[in-house]
């Protein structure tokens, strides 16, 4: 198979399959090693963002699929008029931030961290697939503990979680708050 056949039968599947594919599906399905898919989809990546092509191929974890771009929102929501959705709430967005800087965490050390009961969110986020049950905790109780999916990824346009940003360093700000009183 040549590279444009190689290149067509990629788009092909992924669009298909309409949902991320993993590198190693693809290179089952294609009889190619990883490396030689992974090549090929970067160069389709980059093909795609030089010829600002209406889709684009991302990366999740180290799985691929297509996606609108995201500066083409505006028209593709005039097209498919989209149920309004409703955002995520404050206790939400903390909740969805402490999972994804401490995973695997379970409920009671997320209380901990926000000071408050975390059920509701914790619901609400499971709802919407941004986190999910990812089993139980060894430890008294068997509590469950929570991690993000990769529809996180998705929604926030990371590749994987090593690309969250950096925690920032709030002792010196609270350092500070404690010597003027």
């Amino acid at each position: 198979m040549d590279i444009k056949e190689i290149k067509s039968v990629i788009e092909g599947l992924l669009y298909v399959a309409g949902d991320s594919v993993s590198l190693k599906e693809l290179s089952h399905v294609m009889d190619i090693d990883e490396s030689t898919i992974k090549k090929i989809i970067n160069q389709m990546i980059d093909s795609y963002n030089e010829e600002k092509r209406g889709i684009q191929i991302i990366e999740v974890n180290n799985s691929y699929q297509f996606s609108t771009r995201p500066e083409h929102y505006e028209y593709i929501e005039r097209l498919v008029k989209p149920q309004t959705r409703q955002g995520l709430s404050q206790a939400a967005l903390e909740t969805l931030s402490i999972i994804a800087y401490k995973q695997p965490i379970t409920k009671a050390q997320i209380d901990s961290i926000r000071g408050v009961k975390s059920e509701s969110s914790i619901s609400r986020l499971i709802d919407k697939e941004l986190v999910f049950e990812a089993g139980r905790l060894d430890a008294p109780g068997r509590p469950i503990i929570y991690c993000t999916t990769d529809n996180f990824l998705k929604l926030f346009g990371l590749k994987n979680l090593q690309e969250l940003p950096p925690l920032q360093d709030n002792s010196d700000e609270v350092a500070a708050s404690e010597d003027v009183q």
